[in-house]
């Protein structure tokens, strides 16, 4: 038989997430494109819900995330800041981590 486990890791603070899958997912499509309604739409959620993730993600944090420039005649922008970068690479290190220690563990029940 073949089983898999799944899963799903997020870090929170006392009441507000700080990253999850999604999270990072909006936080590399900023990195990606130098925007918060370009990164919104090319993961498919609103801006409204890009903006709010991305406020919730700068609250949790010890540090800014991300720095955003106003819109206007030449347009805003958004990006990682170096601790917004190392906190992605951070969280994919115990994804990656996760992912390797849960299909370790399937081997036992794979053994049964």
């Amino acid at each position: 038989m073949d089983y898999k486990i799944k899963s799903r890791i997020w870090i929170e603070t006392k009441n507000n997430v700080l990253l999850g899958e999604g999270r990072v997912q909006l936080l590399k499509a900023i990195e990606e494109t130098g925007s918060l309604s370009k990164a919104a739409k090319t993961i498919k959620i609103s801006y409204k819900k890009a903006w709010n993730l991305i406020d919730s993600v700068n609250k949790s944090a010890k540090k800014p995330v991300t720095i955003n420039s106003i819109g206007g005649k030449g347009g805003g922008g958004a990006e990682l800041t170096p601790y917004g970068k190392s906190l992605v690479t951070a969280f994919d290190e115990i994804n990656k981590n996760c992912w390797a220690f849960l299909d370790q563990q399937l081997e036992s029940i794979k053994k049964l």
